[in-house]
């Protein structure tokens, strides 16, 4: 089968690769769509950071060269033994979290905290390819009218969710977005969604202010246009110092800042954290959300397929998925469809 697969920065292959008949345990998905990540992009831009290298995953077992994608759904083309729960033409949404079920956090439900933290798609093989096989605990059933196209989306709108959680969004309050790449913009969806009185986006591209607009942004400007103090909370999602430095001035005395964004060491102004007993929030994949959104979109309508700006075949991942999110803000989401 043909799958995109991983070597080192800058050299990502479409290749053919073994088909491996699932496990135990394990299901094998004919997959339909895979979205590609920011994840992804560091991986392919300048990496390794998640991608193990050498020492395998403790729970994929896998090392690269691997196959990329972990934004995925599809059909159920086989299942390993003692799988109970699904058959053959399922349709499916894959919640890429591996988890132990072994360690103290996967025990208390805070499997996005496992011990042996990973993604398919990251530290094992995963969705860019014609077939990928996952435990089948990553599984969730679709029902009638949600679409595969729409289940591709469900991975990046559980990372929101779950940084929308873990604000403590109280009804009312007004919520700053900093950054409108394809998290950014689903906060605002979502924020609007669980009773934010009033959302402000902030980003430099007119054309993703527009979409946060279309989303419920109450407001939208560029970067660095945060009015100080106006925001109860804010959610990080650029990955960077300035772009937090934002958030913080951007919320009232005793706010919060959620950080979604992949960034690395940052300056903090520890005196005024503490004078404006202001709290930063971190948060990192989600737990429990994949049901909520499965609801939202088959009993609510909602659409989180709006981000989505092109589908490309995966012989062009490269040039029309990796490099072209690389090279033009034009881009939100790319879906591969293998």
């Amino acid at each position: 089968m043909r799958a995109a697969v991983w070597h080192g920065p800058r050299d990502v292959r479409v290749q053919d690769v073994p088909r491996r008949a699932p496990g135990r345990g394990e299901v094998e998905i004919a997959v339909a769509y895979c979205g590609i990540c920011g994840s992804d992009l560091h991986e392919y831009a300048d990496g390794p950071h998640a991608i193990p290298v050498g020492e395998p995953h403790p729970e994929s077992g896998r090392a690269a060269p691997l196959t990329l994608g972990h934004e995925f759904s599809g059909t159920v083309a086989e299942v390993g033994p003692g799988v109970t729960g699904f058959a053959p033409g399922d349709r499916v949404a894959v919640e890429p979290h591996y988890r132990c079920g072994r360690c103290a956090r996967c025990a208390a439900g805070e499997y996005n905290l496992c011990a042996h933290f990973g993604f398919a798609g990251l530290m094992g093989d995963g969705g860019l390819a014609e077939r990928a096989v996952v435990p089948s605990y990553m599984l969730h059933r679709l029902p009638d009218g949600v679409s595969l196209r729409q289940a591709a989306v469900f991975e990046p709108a559980a990372v929101a969710l779950h940084g929308v959680r873990r604000s403590g969004l109280r009804d009312g309050e007004t919520a700053a977005v900093v950054g409108l790449g394809p998290i950014g913009l689903l906060v605002v969806g979502l924020a609007v969604r669980y009773g934010a009185g009033r959302v402000v986006a902030c980003d430099p591209s007119p054309a993703r202010r527009a979409l946060a607009r279309r989303l419920g942004a109450a407001e939208t400007v560029d970067a660095g246009g945060l009015p100080p103090g106006a925001a109860d909370l804010a959610f990080e999602a650029v990955g960077s110092g300035r772009a937090l430095a934002d958030c913080l001035a951007g919320t009232r005395h005793g706010g919060r800042t959620v950080l979604l964004g992949l960034g690395g060491t940052v300056a903090v102004d520890a005196f005024a954290l503490v004078n404006n007993e202001q709290s930063i929030i971190g948060s990192v994949g989600y737990r429990d959300c994949h049901g909520e959104l499965i609801r939202l979109a088959a009993e609510e309508g909602m659409d989180f397929t709006s981000i989505v700006t092109s589908v490309v075949p995966l012989a062009e991942v490269v040039r029309d998925g990796f490099r072209a999110l690389l090279d033009t803000t034009e881009e939100i989401k790319v879906l591969v469809r293998p």
